[in-house]
């Protein structure tokens, strides 16, 4: 019979470094004090991390570097957001960061979302929740928002090869397909953006 510990850290490992997470995502694989001995347990073994209290990731590691990099704002951004139930989107500038269309190092990343306005220290990064207008809410994936919002943000100015290359390096070819089929309806110039960003990663 495979322990409640067992079945979490499969499904971490499932999802991939650089995730984010909190008991929540576990609900369904035992007791709520079953579920926190696991993640105790887990980051005492170095097999998961820490964030903040209640937050813990699957970290991605720098062979260059040869240690742990910090953990994915993004991600984190996600799993509060399933953690308390919320409905959160990217802000323009933050999407850019994200995807790594901007070279500033960013001090602040900030989502729209429709609770109480908070903030998060996250290592040297401070998250914000700022409650606000949810617009482009009809994506079935993350991904789709995150692309648009950064598109948006440019207001059609023309990418060059470097930046569509770097659209094309977070997105697989799997993800590059459900988002060109969740973005069908989006505004219509964003959308021939996306085909052709998409076409040229097969240049």
């Amino acid at each position: 019979m495979q322990t409640t510990e067992y079945k979490v850290i499969s499904r971490v490992y499932g999802n991939g470094r650089g995730w984010a997470f909190s008991k929540n995502d576990f609900v369904d694989l035992g007791s709520a004090a079953a579920i926190d001995q696991a993640l105790s347990r887990l980051v005492k073994k170095q097999r998961i991390r820490r964030v903040i209290r209640g937050l813990y990731d699957y970290p991605k590691y720098s062979k260059l570097l040869k240690k742990d990099l910090p953990a994915d704002i993004d991600q984190v951004a996600r799993a509060l957001a399933r953690k308390f139930g919320w409905d959160i989107q990217i802000s323009g500038n933050t999407a850019l960061n994200v995807l790594g269309l901007s070279t500033q190092v960013p001090g602040k990343y900030i989502y729209l979302c429709n609770a109480q306005s908070r903030e998060y220290q996250i290592g040297n990064q401070c998250l914000i929740f700022k409650k606000g207008s949810l617009k482009d809410m009809g994506f079935k994936h993350e991904e789709s928002a995150l692309l648009v919002q950064a598109l948006k943000t440019l207001d059609k100015r023309q990418l060059d090869k470097k930046e569509k290359e770097v659209i094309c390096s977070y997105f697989n070819e799997k993800t590059a397909k459900k988002i060109l089929k969740d973005t069908r309806f989006t505004t219509s110039w964003v959308y021939e953006e996306i085909k052709l960003i998409f076409m040229s990663c097969n240049d």
